[in-house]
């Protein structure tokens, strides 16, 4: 598993919606020496690879931020009450720990509520509500908690989670979405440093996506694309509960090529391109429609004059918790896709793409 590393340095740094500076940081350090980096005024990284033509540009975005939390407010008891950032299940918070980011460094705490054993018979079959949650961090009081501690309105909370293998290929950990989409662009370009493409590459390191894919919209607006891979992670439904989906989606068997979602309907023409490029290479691709999401190709796609687009995914269990899933495999084959896809991705091919709506 050769790129294992940056995949756990990546999941494991700290980066949630709007303050993705870690992430952007660690692209920045990994990428040195072999891409050119501007950042918009969102901070969303952009990581130039130039080819042998500036056309056709080719944007693809991974985003940097994760679901967190942010402090919202701090009792006179010293709990902390909090908003998310991106979407949770308040199902999957309860006892879970969490890292509050402060000035005066990292403070660790855990996410309660009213015990059960004190709620009637009829709260204790409901789910508990964020707004009915708090952090417990040890504080006596509110003045501890801001003073000693140094936790303050507005500091940024993340999920306190470890890196594992399960198995000999399963990868376990936080913020698989999306930083494997980041690992991917970084992984293509230093892929790509002593070889020839014909076109020029925007890996970029989108900010806020979770929250509104609102990093994706500067950004596009910087580079003005003329193709956009977005690459993400999708729902893998090869699990109980989800056997009479009608696509299944299995981790280990291919990268998944999103066919539709809430934000975006995938370009055809760049569709077929992508099916035909893994077709002849013998890269397993998978296909999905998620109607209950989006991504940063949402944004994207209606840029400057419409940017053909197509979404490329890793299948991924579990996302927006503490933990997720993905098979190693996968980003792999998903990685060749993406080389043999750049590689392939001339002046004729684009103006076909681009002039065949």
């Amino acid at each position: 598993m050769e790129h294992l590393n940056i995949l756990k340095e990546m999941t494991m740094a700290h980066g949630p919606s709007g303050f993705e500076g870690n992430i952007r940081e660690l692209i920045k350090d990994y990428l040195t020496g072999k891409a050119e980096f501007t950042q918009d005024n969102l901070g969303s990284l952009i990581c130039k690879k130039e080819g042998t033509s500036s056309f056709p540009k080719i944007m693809i975005p991974g985003h940097m931020d994760e679901v967190g939390f942010m402090v919202s407010a701090i009792t006179k008891n010293g709990f902390i009450k909090f908003i998310p950032l991106g979407g949770w299940r308040d199902q999957v918070l309860l006892a879970q720990k969490v890292i509050i980011k402060t000035r005066k460094g990292d403070r660790t705490g855990i996410i309660g509520s009213v015990p059960p054993h004190l709620l009637s018979a009829k709260d204790k079959n409901t789910i508990v509500e964020k707004k009915a949650m708090f952090i417990d961090v040890g504080a006596k009081d509110r003045e501890e908690a801001q003073e000693i501690m140094g936790i303050l309105p507005g500091d940024p909370i993340v999920p306190d989670s470890t890196f594992h293998i399960l198995g000999e290929k399963m990868i376990m950990a936080k913020a698989i979405d999306n930083r494997v989409g980041c690992c991917l662009f970084m992984n293509l370009i230093k892929e790509l440093w002593n070889t020839t493409h014909p076109n020029t590459i925007y890996g970029v390191g989108t900010v806020q996506e979770e929250v509104g894919l609102r990093g994706a919209t500067t950004s596009a607006n910087v580079i003005k694309p003329d193709i956009c891979f977005t690459v993400d992670v999708t729902i893998a439904t090869d699990m109980p509960g989800l056997e009479k989906e009608d696509s299944e989606v299995k981790l280990g068997k291919g990268p998944v090529l999103t066919l539709a979602d809430s934000s975006v309907i995938g370009n055809r023409n760049l569709r077929n391109f992508v099916i035909d490029t893994a077709k002849e290479n013998r890269i397993p691709l998978q296909y999905n429609t998620m109607m209950g999401g989006g991504t940063d190709g949402g944004a994207i796609h209606k840029s400057g004059f419409g940017v053909p687009t197509v979404v490329i995914s890793i299948p991924t269990r579990y996302i927006h918790s503490h933990y997720s899933i993905f098979h190693y495999d996968d980003y792999d084959n998903c990685l060749e896709l993406l080389i043999k896809l750049v590689k392939g991705l001339d002046e004729k091919t684009a103006n076909n793409i681009l002039n065949s709506n």
